[in-house]
């Protein structure tokens, strides 16, 4: 929950800090494999999400120096079982069961962050069979990249290779198979994957 309007189109609360929760190794799903639906949930939304990999060892950073501990970024997925996280909020438990299951984090093609000019403006969009659903700017995150690293640090020691995926913008939307997800960082397609 990083961006305004995507909170307010989920009719959450806006957070005063960062939220955030882990996925496993196991949800990870790389070099544009295909998606497959699980058949235990009706509703699997795509969010397409701004990542960065942390490059060296890090606890309690401060966020003036949070840009050393990263210099690759791309473009992720985070699918989520809607229909349980829904279940989960109410009755208050934690949300894994519906973001962190095997597949659930699909990761684009890494490019260098000394690739952009400002790192608090960089664009990104998914497209849905070649139909742009979301489209974000890294400038409309509540919290910066920055910040989010140094919280995360205070509480959990970053380790060299853990991805940050940092929150989506408004337009989530359900998948189906057959579809075809391509997602953009400023223009280009780092990720493409079909679902099954």
């Amino acid at each position: 929950m990083n961006y305004v309007a995507h909170i307010k189109e989920l009719k959450n609360e806006v957070p005063s800090e960062p939220i955030f929760f882990m996925k496993p190794d196991t949800s990870l799903l790389l070099n544009n494999m295909p998606f497959f639906l699980p058949d235990w949930s009706n509703d699997v939304q795509y969010e397409v999400e701004f990542v960065v990999k942390i490059g060296r060892l890090g606890k309690n950073i401060d966020p003036q120096f949070a840009k050393r501990y990263y210099n690759e970024c791309t473009v992720g997925i985070d699918f989520t079982a809607r229909d349980l996280q829904s279940i989960c909020r109410k009755a208050g438990n934690p949300w894994e069961i519906a973001k962190s299951f095997d597949g659930s984090a699909a990761l684009g093609k890494f490019v260098r962050t000394d690739k952009f000019t400002d790192l608090k403006n960089v664009n990104f969009r998914l497209e849905k069979n070649e139909q742009v659903v979301q489209q974000g700017n890294t400038s409309d995150m509540l919290f910066t990249l920055d910040h989010i690293i140094s919280h995360v640090s205070k509480y959990i020691t970053l380790k060299i290779g853990d991805l940050i995926y940092t929150g989506t913008p408004p337009g989530v939307g359900a998948i189906k198979i057959g579809d075809k997800l391509d997602a953009f960082l400023e223009g280009e397609n780092l990720l493409s994957i079909n679902v099954k």
